[in-house]
């Protein structure tokens, strides 16, 4: 029985995969002895920047509040019909909802696709969200490779 080999993405196809968004899971770093805290999210993706664009619900309860500043990885995973397929990118969070109208953080928010997903039991209108951006301090992809020859 033969295994899985693994090898990375191209640039190309790694923004291919990532399009202009999706959903995946955001994982913040926590104490050094306690688990991570990972979340499903949805999140739009700039190319032109390798930008990642989050928009989080941020209730007055969250925990998210206290960890958006530490250290994160964020993965997405799926199926294509090349087969299997994954990118992970790792970093810090920038807020970009106080940005100035010109700056890069912005111009690259208005060029992605943030799926909304509602997952709440009240409308999204009464949910607080905050806008962050991820400029990789890694972005990795990986890919299926099949048996033919």
């Amino acid at each position: 029985m033969q295994g899985l080999r693994w090898v990375q993405l191209s640039d190309d196809e790694r923004d291919e995969f990532l399009g202009d968004g999706g959903t995946g899971v955001l994982s913040f770093a926590t104490a050094r002895d306690g688990p991570p805290v990972s979340i499903p999210v949805s999140y739009g993706y700039f190319a032109d920047a390798d930008s990642i664009y989050f928009r989080l619900s941020v209730p007055d309860d969250s925990r998210k509040k206290s960890l958006v500043d530490n250290a994160i990885s964020f993965v997405v995973h799926r199926e294509t019909d090349a087969g299997w397929r994954s990118v992970v990118a790792t970093g810090r969070l920038e807020a970009v909802d106080d940005a100035p109208y010109e700056s890069a953080a912005l111009q690259g928010l208005w060029a992605v696709d943030i799926p909304t997903v509602d997952v709440f039991e009240r409308p999204p209108s009464e949910i607080p969200y905050e806008t962050f951006r991820l400029i990789p301090d890694e972005l990795t992809g990986r890919k299926e490779v099949g048996t033919e020859a």
